[in-house]
């Protein structure tokens, strides 16, 4: 972030927003430029920017100065330019706090990154509950080093070009006089100490990327998308900062049989002509793997809605589970045999045309059967 962005405009939130919506805002837009999921040219810069954006307005001191003075305003006096910023400890201290953890100050501890990944369950995972494995990448502090990037954890030695303090003043003239421009040790990277032994396990940085697997209990009811938070099981923070968190999205397989609604599960019941006209009784599957006895009155019509009690998703946080619901299908045969043909001509002579109920009965059938 250059000292003319506004964090407000990085994060896209209002002035007035919420910490919580800063933090919420703050994370969609990390989690989408982060270096190991965005490989496109920009998105580094980009989370760095963002990163920047939050250090300030997550900061209730750092938002309330930024919210009076911006990035070059002055204390209030006029022609007093960047004296102003003198009086409050230097203009300096004003660009740390908006670059703070981006190389303008040696490094504080910093949190390491949240990671996503996805998992795939069988729909019947998703009711019952299930204890799946994953296996997922994460960066882990060096355990050879101690994650100081110097081999055998030796200390690392003080940056001669800075003096160990992560950063280069220098003093510049302006028209509004004389101020002192801050940046990063270009050396130690703002570090304030250099490796002279690097690691041969990491390679002196001090963290290296390993392959986790962990076991991850589904709990029963969960739906599709729902997420689930493993927290300190993200990457390893910065300089001693804490680890990050997981969070496992997961995607439930469609059923060939069930479409799921809810708590209720939905299964199409298909009938033919004769046994709506007369009647029947039928076995219903369940997703339990048994089968339900089902009795059909005469003259069932296409979509009704039969109800099995206690046949569907348990409730995820309480007792009990939903329903089944049994949605008659009525099936028209499109191809006929010469006998069968000539019964339907008798049945339909029989039954002559049927007329439109007065009651408006079916067209609610019809409404429900697709609601």
């Amino acid at each position: 972030m250059t000292t003319q962005q506004d964090p407000y405009s990085i994060l896209d939130v209002e002035r007035g927003a919420s910490p919580e919506d800063i933090k919420r805002a703050f994370r969609k837009l990390a989690m989408e430029f982060h270096p190991d999921r965005n490989k496109e040219d920009g998105a580094e810069a980009r989370f760095k920017e963002v990163n920047a954006a939050y250090e300030v307005l997550s900061d209730p001191e750092k938002r309330a100065r930024y919210d009076r003075f911006g990035h070059t305003e002055g204390s209030g006096g006029g022609g007093q330019g960047f004296s102003g910023f003198e009086s409050m400890g230097g203009f300096g201290d004003i660009f740390d706090a908006f670059f703070r953890g981006t190389g303008a100050r040696r490094a504080g501890p910093q949190r390491g990154a949240d990671l996503e990944a996805r998992l795939a369950i069988e729909f019947e995972e998703a009711i019952f509950g299930a204890e799946k494995e994953i296996n997922f990448q994460r960066t882990e502090r060096c355990a050879d080093c101690h994650g100081k990037g110097q081999a055998d954890g030796g200390e690392r030695t003080a940056c001669m070009e800075c003096d160990g303090s992560g950063e280069i003043r220098r003093v510049q003239q302006s028209l509004f006089g004389q101020y002192v421009n801050v940046a990063a040790c270009a050396t130690c990277q703002g570090e304030g100490t250099i490796v002279t032994d690097a690691c041969k396990t990491c390679r002196g940085q001090g963290a290296r990327r390993v392959k986790v697997t962990r076991n991850v209990k589904v709990p029963a009811g969960i739906e599709h998308s729902s997420q689930l938070r493993f927290a300190g099981e993200g990457d390893a923070g910065a300089h001693g900062g804490p680890t990050g968190n997981l969070y496992i999205e997961l995607q439930v397989k469609p059923h060939e049989r069930f479409t799921r609604v809810d708590r209720d599960l939905v299964y199409e019941l298909p009938l033919n002509i004769a046994q709506a006209a007369l009647g029947a009784t039928l076995q219903v599957p369940t997703v339990d793997g048994d089968e339900f006895e089902l009795k059909l009155d005469p003259g069932v019509q296409h979509g009704e809605i039969h109800t099995i009690k206690g046949r569907g998703v348990p409730h995820l946080r309480g007792n009990g589970r939903g329903n089944l619901l049994v949605r008659t299908h009525l099936v028209t045969p499109d191809k006929l045999s010469a006998d069968q043909k000539a019964l339907f001509e008798q049945l339909a002579e029989s039954l002559g045309t049927p007329e439109m109920p007065e009651d408006g009965s079916l067209f609610e059938r019809i409404r429900d059967a697709f609601s």
